[in-house]
């Protein structure tokens, strides 16, 4: 029995020792160079990992492999906000009533009651959800809108209206579904998408105040309807959502991965990056599949989806890329298209960081909103901060010196969103914005205007005023439509949002003293 128990030890021994002594030097054993291997144990964010000889524990494997999974869900709800983001809008539009034969149009402008991201209080928004089947479908666009098409990927399928092959003329679109190879008409522009589900979206103008001639031209124009149904198309439902509850955003949280699963099961993966397939399929997301995570995985997508929020917030709000900001170290002004790429691809780089801001901000992708377009379309600066590069504060008072001789030769505008939602900012007003077509906003002598951001409006400054809500952040887009060449070159641009510090304790107060 001692023999037996001596022998066992001495096994051990050796096998214990086999970790931890030097391999003897072998006959063909050249110098490993510096740098290409690693120690059997790591001290690193993970704990300590042991490995022998390059080969994991159990347990450190375990660690590598939840990291593993963290990283392709981080970098799933980066890359998939988009896809999130697009199914929300999907699910808002259809709560009015079914796809392809519900148009739902803000009358009367859209205001805060609706949840929809950085949405402006001035244009005549129309949004219908395209769903198709096998055969090529039909959209009839009215005169004069500035409109688009988006896939359910999120990604760019056509213009049409103003910057559209139409010339803003009106016309007939045939939306060709993925992989048709059907013979296609004459007398329509041509559009190819990659998904069965799409965004058709489109903004109308006011006419002297009034919404009427942009209402009355889509309820006489608009139509979606299948090919086989262009000698009979059937009628369209439009309803009015001005005024109206609606949600369009999609979560923050876990369930986010739920969302963009929606989208992969319903949609040919050929229109979307395989790479971020890849990360959705290391999680579980995989089209003919049910998802469903394990408690391990859940609470890796909990914290990716935290990390994710956290992120695109920092992002958007203090971005680190000088590339997003329109006057690089003198302003706090942002661009969310540096370059004019609307693909967020420059230099044959993707900005993939900016790109996942934007999607978090933002709706809508077409080139007409990046690209240089003088007297046409609208430009867009946006900023969370004040000129000392603070947050802004419902509870302060701010100004903004709009210069003289702005560079829209249509009309400016600024309006408010809430930090958490990206939708309009809930106030007592309808509309929580000011600009040039507004009555009553007063100039000042050297053409300029002064406009002010506060809980109440200082005294005599009641028509230059956007009111803001105590305890709640905001952010601001400052809009020109129909930029002209001095906003391009920077000849003329917007002042910074400055903090007004009250003379003692006044307030409201004059905001004449800084």
């Amino acid at each position: 029995m001692k023999t037996m128990i001596i022998a066992v030890a001495a096994a051990v021994l050796a096998t214990s020792l086999s970790w931890a002594a030097e391999p003897p030097k072998m006959k063909m054993a050249t110098e490993i160079p510096e740098g290409l291997t690693t120690p059997d144990n790591i001290q690193s964010r993970l704990g300590e990992l042991s490995f022998f000889d390059g080969v994991p524990d159990v347990e450190s494997a375990q660690k590598v492999y939840n990291l593993l999974d963290f990283t392709h869900a981080y970098q799933a709800f980066l890359d998939g906000t988009k896809i999130a983001s697009m199914d929300g809008i999907r699910k808002g539009i259809l709560e009015f009533g079914p796809a392809n034969t519900t148009a739902v149009l803000f009358e009367g402008l859209m205001d805060s009651k609706a949840l929809f991201l950085t949405a402006n209080t001035t244009s005549v928004y129309m949004f219908s959800w395209l769903q198709m089947g096998d055969e090529p479908m039909v959209i009839e666009t009215p005169p004069n809108v500035l409109g688009f098409i988006n896939d359910h990927w999120f990604k760019y399928v056509i213009d049409f209206g103003n910057l559209g092959p139409d010339e803003g003329k009106g016309g007939k679109f045939l939306v060709l579904p993925p992989g048709y190879e059907g013979d296609v008409p004459d007398g329509y522009h041509i559009a190819k998408t990659n998904t069965y589900g799409n965004w058709v979206l489109w903004r109308g103008y006011q006419k002297d105040g009034s919404t009427a001639d942009a209402v009355n031209n889509t309820r006489e124009k608009f139509r979606i309807y299948p090919l086989s149904q262009k000698d009979n198309p059937p009628k369209m439902t439009f309803v009015n959502a001005s005024g109206k509850f609606m949600n369009t955003i999609h979560r923050m949280d876990e369930h986010i991965y739920n969302e963009i699963n929606d989208v992969v099961q319903a949609e040919p993966l050929m229109g979307e990056n395989p790479e971020l397939l890849g990360h959705l399929a290391a999680i579980g997301i995989v089209k003919g599949q049910a998802f469903e995570p394990d408690e391990r995985m859940r609470a890796i997508l909990k914290a990716a989806a935290n990390a994710g929020s956290v992120t695109v917030k920092t992002v958007i709000s203090k971005p680190r890329d000088k590339r997003f900001y329109w006057y690089p170290g003198e302003s706090y002004w942002l661009t969310a298209f540096p370059g004019g790429a609307y693909t967020w691809e420059l230099d044959g780089v993707t900005l993939q960081d900016i790109r996942a801001a934007f999607h978090f901000y933002a709706t809508g992708i077409t080139p007409a909103m990046a690209l240089k377009k003088v007297g046409k379309g609208s430009q867009y600066a946006f900023t969370y901060l004040d000129s000392n590069g603070n947050p802004l504060d419902g509870a302060k008072t701010y100004k903004v010196n709009v210069p003289k001789d702005v560079p829209a030769r249509d009309f400016w505008s600024f309006t408010l969103y809430d930090n958490q939602t990206r939708s309009m900012l809930q106030t007592d007003a309808q509309f929580p914005a000011i600009g040039s077509n507004d009555k009553g906003v007063v100039q000042n002598e050297d053409g300029s205007y002064d406009i002010y951001f506060a809980p109440e409006a200082p005294k005599g400054k009641e028509n230059n005023w956007v009111q803001t809500v105590p305890g709640k952040g905001w952010n601001t887009i400052f809009r020109l439509y129909g930029p002209l060449e001095s906003w391009f070159d920077q000849t003329w641009r917007p002042g910074e949002i400055e903090l007004v510090k009250y003379a003692q304790s006044e307030a409201p107060c004059s905001c004449d003293d800084k």
